[in-house]
């Protein structure tokens, strides 16, 4: 078995070695937690309220949030395959762990875990990518590096390997049957104003810049079907002064805890609801509305409450990051900001806040705003209680929703619905499963789960007689 990756060795993995590692998996309960996690002490145990996410539940997040437009046969697949996938990664090297950091609130001695997402890999994603490669390579997988494939090679309408470019040179590999999981189109800045409209080539990339629809359009140039939300991507908030393509040294450019504070933009005003529903159920659009705003950047402002929850991709040294004892000694540093306006925005919305109601991040609160032009729904903390912090946010696009369709076995479609032969397809270049929402921790399943059928459904095509 042959592998190629565009990437050097040093950049290998697609997307998944930028992720935070999060895996949303139907699970029944502490007893499903712990068959995928190694060694959760009694103490962890007591201390933690995993509660569930049932199946049902994954499957509606999933249906729902594509405004019903997803292919329920792919996420029936998804979502009734995950657990026993992951507990297949597990076999093979990959280490899961709570994710008390990030998805859990200290709520009467408990750590209570929301929204559906409940464990990660340990070393995030470059963790992941590394067990996996490590552990490909222990079973004599070879990967070639630096190797960017162009063109498949179809003989007598079957698909027999693939056209790739290394140091200049052409090569022609055969193969019994070619998986291709190169992601979307993101880091292509072309196809993403071709595609996603006005301003979105001047999106930074949060994720691989390898990832620019290659593989996509040798498929489509062989007669494969287009699918999926070709004008729909995801994307978040993301740090105002970084890089034009996501670094693995740079990691945490994301700003995805808004819902804990209020965001808005250089007109000193409030553009979306922050406490609509758990960040990982709205953040994925996040970077969207950020785009459409004047200069397609603002800021996120919390108290000192909200502040002392944020997790870790906030206290980074390089996040574009202020702070003042006082509000107005706030605005004062915000560069290209409505300053007036923007005081007038924060104190309407502090008298606005309805305080009858308890504060509680674990759960879907109601603590909201009443008469403003946008309410926030849950989560509403006054801002009147400093020290207080601004971080500035441009938009940063993660991945696109486009690409090929495949059955149920990961095989890829013609345009006339038949199966290609010797051709499947995996992760973000999958279309079909996503459209105007993504729930966090869904695209790592998805690429394990269906990457795990199209390499067994690979495997057994090339031992067919």
């Amino acid at each position: 078995m042959l592998v190629l990756e565009r990437a050097p060795e040093s950049a290998r993995g697609g997307n998944s070695a930028y992720t935070g590692g999060a895996f949303r998996v139907a699970y029944d309960g502490e007893q499903d937690i712990c068959r995928l996690v190694a060694d959760l002490s009694a103490d962890t145990l007591a201390q933690s309220d995993f509660g569930a996410y049932p199946a049902s539940q994954f499957f509606d997040d999933l249906i729902e949030m594509s405004g019903m437009r997803a292919d329920a046969d792919l996420v029936e697949v998804l979502v009734n395959r995950s657990f026993d996938t992951l507990q297949w990664m597990r076999g093979q090297g990959v280490r899961f762990i709570p994710i008390h950091g990030r998805q859990s609130f200290l709520v009467d001695g408990k750590h209570k875990f929301w929204g559906g997402l409940t464990i990660e890999v340990s070393g995030g994603g470059a963790g992941l990518v590394d067990a996996l490669f490590s552990r490909a390579q222990r079973q004599g997988v070879r990967i070639a590096y630096d190797h960017k494939m162009t063109e498949l090679l179809v003989e007598d309408g079957a698909v027999c390997g693939v056209v790739a470019v290394h140091a200049g040179q052409v090569r022609q590999l055969r193969a019994d049957a070619v998986v291709l999981a190169a992601g979307g189109y993101h880091a292509n800045a072309e196809w993403r104003a071709r595609y996603l409209g006005t301003n979105w080539d001047l999106a930074k990339v949060r994720g691989s810049r390898y990832n620019t629809g290659l593989a996509i359009q040798a498929a489509l140039n062989q007669g494969a079907r287009a699918a999926g939300h070709w004008t729909g991507c995801h994307s978040v908030f993301y740090d105002a002064n970084a890089p034009e393509f996501g670094d693995p040294a740079l990691l945490n450019q994301q700003k995805n805890y808004f819902n804990l504070g209020v965001v808005v933009n250089t007109l000193g005003e409030r553009f979306v609801n922050e406490g609509e529903n758990f960040r990982n159920y709205t953040y994925s659009r996040m970077g969207a509305a950020m785009l459409k705003q004047p200069g397609s950047r603002g800021w996120q402002i919390f108290e000192a409450q909200g502040a002392a929850l944020l997790p870790d991709e906030y206290r980074v040294r390089h996040a574009t990051r202020y702070q003042s004892d006082t509000l107005e000694g706030l605005v004062a540093q915000l560069e290209g900001v409505n300053k007036a306006q923007l005081l007038r925005t924060l104190r309407e919305f502090n008298a606005a806040v309805d305080r009858s109601v308890p504060f509680n991040p674990a759960v879907l609160d109601g603590r909201s705003t009443r008469g403003l032009p946008i309410d926030k729904t849950h989560w509403a903390l006054p801002l009147e209680q400093g020290p207080f912090v601004a971080f500035e946010v441009s938009c940063g696009i993660t991945c696109t929703y486009a690409g090929l369709s495949i059955t149920p076995q990961a095989q890829v479609l013609d345009e006339e619905g038949r199966t290609m032969p010797g051709l499947y397809a995996a992760g973000e270049m999958v279309g079909g499963l996503y459209y105007n929402k993504y729930p966090g921790g869904a695209g790592l399943t998805s690429g394990s789960v269906f990457g795990r059928i199209a390499g067994t459904q690979a495997a057994l095509h090339g031992r067919a007689p």
